[in-house]
């Protein structure tokens, strides 16, 4: 006689979590090589001198203009980027896709390829560098730079973190929302925005990361001046070649600061 229960069969190669046990092997390796380099890294150390090394005159130079330009560049790329996601998640209008993947491109192009972009765009013969020499402005070899070259390499992250969180989410909150008589910017900054939370601090948290790793874009369009366009990255670079211990003593306290970043942030994130 049948008692009307359905009888769920359990894998005995599944994990407790309900994961089979097999995706746990990759895992590790996955983990294993992305963690072994970092691990590598601080073997390399010259511990009794760390703090020399990374409190040079140079090295706090890159450090403040790092840290200012990567929050400049981050402020910039959420007033440009949350519009921007917004419009691809929730826009109707033709051409959207060709503007998402064109948007997207600065993902695989190599940095220098996006310096050699922003120079062709506002370097003193560029699209734009001409009309902004008449205004008595220089963007190219400049802090300016620095912040355009992150900008241009991190706003991708944000855009792309944002627009998952808000097609995932849906528009039925802000249907109702709008039935019950808030306009289009209270519906933004009252239910979109906060529904989309987790996603917007990812994506920034991304988008800053980013501009304090960046490089290629960097040095191509605004060189490498002490004090006015040499950030951190840049500066390690230099000391490679001269100082290996410097070298590695500024690379730890980069991935430092990006660890100390995105896991306070996460943290304040999390529900």
């Amino acid at each position: 006689m049948s008692t009307g229960r359905t009888t769920i069969a359990h894998d005995p190669a599944a994990a407790p979590t309900g994961l089979p046990r097999w995706t746990y092997v990759p895992a590790v390796v996955g983990g294993l090589f992305v963690v072994l380099p970092l691990l590598a890294l601080g073997t390399r150390v010259p511990w009794t001198g760390y703090w020399t090394l990374v409190t040079s005159e140079p090295a706090r130079a890159a450090l403040v203009l790092s840290l200012q330009t990567a929050a400049t560049s981050t402020a910039l790329c959420l007033v440009l980027g949350i519009p921007l996601a917004l419009v691809l998640a929730r826009g109707r209008f033709p051409g959207r896709d060709l503007l998402r993947s064109l948007v997207l491109v600065p993902l695989v192009l190599p940095p220098v390829v996006g310096g050699i972009a922003l120079l062709s765009t506002f370097g003193r013969r560029g699209l734009l560098g001409e009309s902004i020499e008449v205004l008595g402005l220089q963007v190219a070899f400049s802090t300016t730079a620095v912040v355009l070259a992150q900008t241009f390499v991190a706003l991708p992250f944000l855009v792309v973190s944002l627009e998952g969180a808000l097609r995932t989410a849906g528009s039925r909150y802000d249907v109702v929302a709008a039935s019950l008589g808030a306009g289009p910017t209270t519906v933004l900054r009252r239910v979109t925005l906060p529904l989309v939370w987790p996603g917007l601090v990812s994506g920034t948290v991304l988008a800053f990361a980013r501009a304090l790793g960046e490089f290629g874009a960097t040095l191509t369009f605004a060189g490498s001046l002490q004090g006015v366009t040499r950030t951190l990255p840049l500066e390690i670079y230099l000391q490679r070649e001269t100082d290996p211990d410097a070298a590695v003593a500024l690379s730890l306290l980069l991935v430092a600061i990006a660890v100390v970043v995105i896991a306070v942030t996460h943290r304040r994130a999390a529900p």
